[in-house]
């Protein structure tokens, strides 16, 4: 099976470079909106596009992943919340798995009633140990997922729930506060993570503003992903990008 996306992201880990990912809700965006964010992508130097949602009611996933191929090169990858959210055309796709709770559903049940359809998709597939961490405000993970989030200020529950998804084999961890938190992940509790685990770390959820995306990357994080600011005002892309990828390779501060 193919890992171009996977080892891509290792690679860079080992190298100290962090990565910028833009979230792209497929209920969120038309044509229009899809040209105007892979151009700012493209010419903002973005890692990944992601693209899912914990609740997409939209029936065109396919359009869009064809439309952002069209546009640009940089690699889609499905952000899926649920088992109906795959689409071929994309290059990879997060296999999530909610080990923050407890909801057999997410843990493993719709991995069940999915294998076939992600295994015959011929993505590249990444197991994904997903976290979700309280914002502060309920969110849409929250109640889809109908599992409390790990509280923000218990690290010690955060590291060891990372850890846990790690040895259990899980190539990348994904803490997310959820799109509309009112508060993103703290960094104390990211550097704690990012201190206990050997695979990726992927932090979003809250992000506002470049000056957070750089903080996080100093805490630990790998990968920083931006959705709902940027729904909100799409030239973020560019002051993202370049506080994430401004970073320097160093060991974390905190």
């Amino acid at each position: 099976m193919k890992q171009f996306i996977y080892e891509s992201l290792l690679a860079k880990k080992n190298k100290g470079q962090r990565s910028f990912a833009v979230l792209i809700d497929p209920d969120n965006v038309n044509a229009g909106k899809i040209d105007e964010l892979t151009g700012l992508a493209v010419d903002a130097g973005v890692d990944y596009l992601l693209v899912g949602g914990s609740l997409v009611i939209s029936n065109h996933l396919d359009e869009v992943v064809q439309h952002i191929r069209r546009n640009c090169s940089i690699p889609v990858i499905l952000f899926p919340g649920t088992p109906s959210q795959v689409s071929r055309y994309a290059d990879g796709l997060l296999y999530l798995s909610l080990i923050s709770g407890r909801n057999p559903e997410l843990l493993i049940g719709q991995h069940v009633i999915s294998a076939p359809q992600v295994r015959s998709s011929g993505l590249e597939i990444i197991s994904t140990g997903y976290m979700v961490i309280d914002g502060g405000a309920p969110t849409t993970v929250s109640y889809i997922s109908n599992a409390t989030p790990i509280p923000a200020d218990k690290n010690e529950i955060a590291l060891c729930t990372a850890m846990a998804g790690e040895m259990l084999g899980m190539k990348l961890i994904y803490m997310d506060a959820g799109s509309g938190a009112r508060h993103p992940i703290r960094e104390e509790m990211i550097a704690a993570v990012a201190a206990h685990i050997d695979v990726p770390l992927v932090i979003g959820g809250g992000i506002r503003d470049p000056e957070k995306a750089y903080r996080n990357c100093k805490a630990g994080a790998n990968v920083i992903v931006v959705g709902n600011a940027i729904e909100k005002d799409a030239g973020l892309i560019k002051e993202m990008a370049a506080a994430v990828h401004s970073v320097p390779v160093e060991e974390p501060l905190l």
